[in-house]
């Protein structure tokens, strides 16, 4: 091996950059070169530690996490001058990744003896080695375990560690300790909350410094009551070795600020919001319970504003797509939830139950940036025609004010018109089963690509069996007399091929055409959530998120099962994609597009668009052999 050509090669990338011409030549002499074909297993995850920090002189690799169930999650894709090998080499620890070959490829391999020596003359390349590990921990626990803690700082959300790992010790009392006593004991520890024991040393509640200042301060209650007389039962309970992500969620969902940590059935602690908290003092919990606490419509515009800064702090920390979709669209939800309740109390109780019921994107929980009312509105049958009169025209000016509500708060309207506010989609249920019931017996495919985003409703609010009824209804016809229906789905999902590939910066279609640009959403995501609405349908499965979907076909369907986690990936990689392609001109104030540029990618992100592709093409051929359509 020539050794001006090392020389040459690692000067140029770091941490080598930084020794100087005589460890270089020191380094150049010890190097080793090895060659590894295409899928070639280079380290194995729980396999033993690498023996060489490995610099990759030409071609990729993927880095894999394998999950509990054998599940995987690719985390990173490296090429020429990247390196691997570092984290199992130097802790002498069973490998924690599996790194496998994507082309052939050409690595030169430093032994551990001689990295050893690196990092002990030379600062800047111990320096660099250093913070590598940090991000490296960082990004393996955002990629696989979905955790979150709060960084020293106090201002970043980060996925990492389990619940348990940052839960306070417990500090509990006897549920018949006064008032005054427990408060001086939380004063004592800086601590906003009490575990209740009973008499047989087990925990039955627990109070906080809200319950103190609301049951006891402001109600003039005596300090000597027993503690348990203000304290609630802890239902709500986060699993030790669960994600601090899962805790978050629930303290969203139910409203509330602390959890307990249970571990093995036992009761190890106790996490609270404050823990969890995002950049500026902001989390997603307080901003939920700040939607919660308005009582106008007004008071929600400037926390509509504020959704997008939960949006960036959430893309800063490299969030995972389904961690970031999970949170936004619970905000939304909640945020529209509380517009209906608004409205209804403005205008008083409605005659006859009804649903409300999202649509598209914003049913299938994959709406980041805010997009158009996409919605509509189910009530019950009325029982007389003064009832049906009544239904019809409450319901309508109800199904208006939401609209211009949501207007007030920079949510426009739908331009094809599918709203509530819309009188056709409007209905009683009745009607609503005679208009499903026509497009799946009697399926346009002019139609049906209007109404597609109607089979990826879901309920938000009101009565939730209105819409269950509708798909009780729809899913045996579905079943049963939905041959032509499927086809003309399937006609639908599989018009729009993939590119053919890319070639330097050109994308080249199938036909030969060339091009400079490619819309992602058209030729990419929008493919996947077709297909995959497909094929859920067909099996009659009740999700309507893309990824929900796609992983409930992998009991259903045998094509989805060996493909599940390629699949989870290129639909995540792809929305991830676009959601930081469009951020900053959103941020800009300027209108987003959803064209990406090849000359703006990378040689790898180019051959994961390109695997992405290989896979909808793969997809499509086999819609088109299911449902007897002629070969694409």
């Amino acid at each position: 091996m020539l050794t001006e050509d090392v020389i040459q090669f690692l000067s140029g990338i770091p941490p080598f950059q930084f020794l100087d011409r005589g460890e270089m030549e020191r380094v150049a002499r010890d190097v080793s070169l090895e060659f590894y074909p295409v899928n070639t297993l280079i380290l194995k995850q729980n396999g033993p530690p690498s023996d060489a920090l490995r610099v990759i002189k030409k071609g990729g690799v993927k880095v894999i996490i394998e999950g509990d169930e054998g599940e995987e999650i690719v985390t990173e894709y490296k090429g020429e001058g990247d390196n691997f090998g570092f984290l199992s080499m130097i802790g002498k620890d069973r490998q924690r990744t599996t790194v496998k070959a994507i082309e052939d490829t050409l690595c030169y391999l430093l032994t551990r003896e001689r990295v050893q020596r690196l990092l002990e003359s030379s600062p800047a390349f111990a320096e660099y080695f250093l913070s590598y590990l940090s991000r490296y921990v960082d990004r393996t626990s955002q990629e696989m375990r979905r955790r979150s803690q709060l960084q020293s700082a106090g201002d970043r959300l980060l996925f990492t560690t389990p619940v348990g790992d940052i839960a306070m010790g417990l500090i509990t009392v006897p549920g018949s300790t006064s008032i005054q006593e427990a408060a001086r004991t939380m004063a004592r520890h800086r601590i906003s909350s009490l575990v209740i024991l009973n008499e047989h040393n087990l925990a039955t509640g627990i109070v906080t410094d809200r319950d103190l200042r609301e049951k006891v301060v402001a109600t003039g209650r005596s300090v000597l009551e027993p503690i348990r007389n203000i304290g609630h039962l802890a239902l709500i309970r986060a699993d030790g070795k669960g994600s601090c992500f899962e805790a978050l969620m629930k303290m969203i969902q139910y409203n509330i600020h602390h959890l307990l940590v249970v571990e093995e059935g036992e009761i190890k602690g106790i996490i609270t919001n404050h823990d969890l908290m995002l950049l500026q003092g902001t989390s997603p919990v307080s901003f939920a319970k700040d939607i919660l606490l308005q009582d106008s419509v007004e008071g929600l515009v400037p926390l509509v504003r504020k959704i997008f800064n939960v949006i960036g702090l959430l893309l800063k920390e490299g969030s995972h797509y389904a961690q970031l979709s999970t949170i936004i669209s619970e905000i939304y939800d909640r945020l529209f939830r509380k517009v209906l309740e608004l409205t209804e109390k403005e205008m008083g109780p409605p005659p006859l139950p009804y649903c409300w019921v999202v649509l598209g994107s914003e049913g299938r929980r994959e709406q980041i940036f805010k997009t158009d009312q996409d919605n509509a509105l189910i009530y019950s049958d009325p029982g007389t025609p003064g009832e049906e009169i009544d239904a019809a025209g409450y319901f309508s000016t109800f199904s208006n004010r939401v609209k211009e509500n949501l207007l007030a708060l920079d949510v426009p309207a739908c331009p094809q018109g599918f709203m509530a506010a819309n009188p056709r989609w409007c209905q009683p249920i009745r009607t609503w089963k005679a208009i499903f019931t026509q497009w799946i017996t009697e399926p346009s495919e002019e139609d049906l690509a209007k109404a597609l985003i109607f089979f990826d409703a879901r309920p938000l609010s009101g009565k939730f069996m209105l819409f269950q009824g509708i798909r009780s209804h729809i899913t045996p016809w579905i079943m049963e007399e939905g041959r032509a229906f499927l086809e003309a789905l399937a006609r639908l999902a599989t018009r729009t091929p993939p590119p053919a590939g890319f070639v330097g910066n050109e994308i080249f279609e199938k036909n030969g055409e060339q091009k400079t640009e490619i819309d992602l959403k058209q030729r990419g995501i929008l493919p996947i959530v077709d297909l995959v609405r497909l094929f859920s349908l067909s099996h009659g499965l009740p999700e309507t998120a893309t990824l929900a979907r796609i992983k409930a076909l992998r009991a259903k369907d045998p094509a989805f099962a060996p493909i599940e986690g390629e699949l989870l990936h290129t639909f995540e990689y792809m929305m991830l994609t676009l959601i930081h392609h469009q951020y900053e001109p959103i941020r800009m104030g300027m209108p987003p597009d959803t064209l990406l540029q090849p000359s703006a990618l990378s040689t790898l992100e180019k051959k994961t668009l390109r695997e992405g592709f290989r896979l909808i093409e793969s997809l499509q051929q086999h819609a088109r052999t299911r449902f007897g359509l002629e070969p694409g």
